[in-house]
């Protein structure tokens, strides 16, 4: 599923944190962060230092399907342009059957099968390539834990636009609250919705808007430590402590005001197997979209 600022929640809270909490609650967090810090294979320790500098940058968030002795593939590929000058982000899914060349193989395959191939490094290599810009940082989040992180939060409330039926499970039309287990088979149904990938691509983006909502609200402070544990076990990400409390502090507006956008494409299949072809006017129009969001004025 495409998953994507659930690892912000962990940034607003440690900008809060910062703010005049508790030390207890400092200390947290930064064990927190610590359990998730992951460099990229061959990255330094410290790596880019963009955030410390205030400048525009590019994160790739991926939810990723892992089970025991298996890598898994990258069930969502998302993009976040962050411009703290603009006060904006831009936000946009890269769909997992995107055929593109896997960065460093030379071959034409789905772009969530770099992960299989490669992990963290080939997939932000193989993005690169795609959108022509650099990837800063990224996230990964573990789809297998992630409905801990929702019950975590108490749950979340979306407005669901019509009613559906999948795994077992009915959803309502309207305002509907969901759980850990309902809100990932919410995210996750596709095949029934009129707009495929699209409209499940726009349900994932409302349940991560009130995920986001929800940890930036005071009542988050009850379930703190639960949050943590459940952010501490299922996201890695090459973003250190220091730069996640620059991001809670002076990208909160930037991070908050977020512009989407759609990459469009048209379904074919190949010896078989289903693709999604991407034109290359389209990917002249969202290359230019991204570098205009990252211009510096």
């Amino acid at each position: 599923m495409k998953w994507l600022k659930i690892f912000l929640a962990l940034l607003i809270i440690a900008g809060g944190a910062v703010g005049g909490y508790a030390l207890y609650l400092y200390k947290s967090i930064e064990r927190t962060a610590d359990r998730m810090y992951q460099p990229v294979t061959g990255e330094t320790e410290a790596p880019k230092e963009i955030i410390e500098k205030e400048k525009p940058f590019c994160i790739l968030i991926m939810g990723v399907d892992e089970r025991k002795g298996d890598r898994g593939r990258t069930d969502t590929m998302m993009v976040m342009a962050v411009n703290p000058r603009k006060e904006s982000a831009l936000l946009f899914n890269i769909p997992r059957d995107t055929r593109t060349e896997i960065a460093g193989r030379g071959i034409q395959d789905k772009i969530n099968h770099a992960y299989a191939y490669g992990g963290v490094k080939m997939s932000i290599e193989t993005v690169e390539q795609f959108l022509d810009v650099p990837i800063d940082y990224y996230a990964k989040v573990n789809m297998q834990e992630f409905a801990k992180i929702v019950d975590a939060l108490g749950g979340v409330e979306v407005d669901n636009p019509f009613a559906f039926r999948y795994d077992g499970h009915t959803f309502e039309k309207g305002r509907i609250h969901l759980d850990g287990d309902t809100a990932l088979k919410y995210a996750r149904m596709r095949y029934e919705d009129p707009r495929g990938d699209l409209g499940r691509n726009e349900r994932q983006r409302r349940v991560l808007k009130s995920m986001i909502e929800k940890a930036a609200s005071p009542g988050i402070l009850a379930n703190l430590g639960t949050v943590l544990e459940s952010l501490g076990s299922s996201v890695t990400t090459n973003i250190t402590f220091e730069e996640m409390k620059k991001l809670g502090n002076d990208y909160r507006n930037a991070i908050r005001q977020v512009e989407t956008l759609e990459i469009k494409g048209r379904g074919r299949k190949i010896d078989g197997i289903y693709y999604l072809i991407v034109s290359e006017e389209e990917k002249r129009r969202v290359r230019s979209l991204v570098k205009k969001q990252l211009e510096r004025d």
